[in-house]
């Protein structure tokens, strides 16, 4: 039988962006502040993170956004509280390669496999999404692309699931960016789905979705690479199959008959820190 899984929450900070980048229209012109965070999946095999924030502070200034990252934010730092170490991490999973998921890869050691959608490797390169592909990030990767096993590829909108180890199944997310990918972690309480930026805020998108009139229509966010209704079905999708959804700039939450109903603080499975009341979609 295998172990159920947890994962804990890992801080690496803050960043300062235009409000409307996270929820289409959303307080166009304003700043908000929102978390980075990243995943450790601990109970299996062995320790795998997923996403590794940004490199730096200055370097989200070349979006025009402001990085608010601090000593206690390092990623060597943040595994240790778990008593974990970078050379402990078998693999590095990527929701996909953005300038704040894939900018510490380089703090591990060429024998911790990072692994991607091939599609989304092929997305940091073409130049589309520049300049949230950063060089140092992108250099990395491709140095890890001819260093042997450190770098595995998955095809994941052609083959389907992929299990990467008993009870993680990583699947392609079919949003945000084209080669996304969505993890799936088993854990004693159901399915936890780490699903990147197919979510950035829960309360604007879902709960009570921003400038939407219909039922049960969530407003997409105000930066994704394919088609509005594409980004609507993955998060639907979402909100169908999973127990827990842990996106990356917000805190992650209990899921119900296609609803949040709570909010949960740095660890899935956890104590729920906000009940979120339930919306009647057929109103008598």
């Amino acid at each position: 039988k295998r172990m159920a899984l947890e994962i804990k929450v890992l801080d690496y900070g803050d960043i300062e962006l235009e409000s409307s980048f996270l929820v289409l229209a959303r307080d166009c012109g304003r700043t908000r502040r929102v978390p980075v965070y990243g995943f450790l999946i601990l109970g299996g095999r062995w320790p795998l993170v997923v996403d590794t924030g940004y490199r730096d502070n200055a370097i989200m200034e070349t979006l025009g956004m402001r990085g608010l990252q601090f000593h206690e934010n390092m990623i060597e730092r943040q595994l240790a509280k778990h008593g974990v170490k970078v050379g402990d991490v078998r693999y590095v999973l990527h929701t996909h390669l953005h300038i704040d998921h894939a900018g510490k890869d380089d703090h591990f050691p060429m024998n911790t496999t990072v692994v991607v959608n091939r599609r989304e490797m092929e997305c940091s390169v073409s130049g589309l999404m520049h300049p949230q592909y950063p060089k140092p990030d992108i250099q990395h990767l491709v140095e890890r692309l001819h260093t042997r096993h450190a770098l595995r590829f998955e095809d994941l909108e052609i083959s389907g699931p992929v299990e990467i180890m008993p009870g993680v199944l990583l699947e392609a997310a079919n949003a945000h960016t084209e080669g996304s990918m969505n993890v799936h972690v088993e854990t004693a309480e159901g399915r936890a789905t780490i699903c990147g930026d197919v979510i950035y805020d829960f309360n604007d998108q879902i709960v009570d979705p921003l400038y939407q009139v219909n039922a049960h229509e969530p407003q997409v966010t105000g930066n994704h690479a394919g088609s509005k209704r594409g980004e609507k079905a993955a998060i639907k999708k979402l909100l169908a199959s999973s127990k827990f959804l842990l996106p990356v700039h917000d805190k992650p939450a209990k899921i119900e008959g296609g609803q949040v109903v709570g909010r949960l603080d740095m660890q899935v499975p956890g104590p729920i820190i906000q009940s979120v009341p339930r919306r009647d979609w057929f109103p008598a």
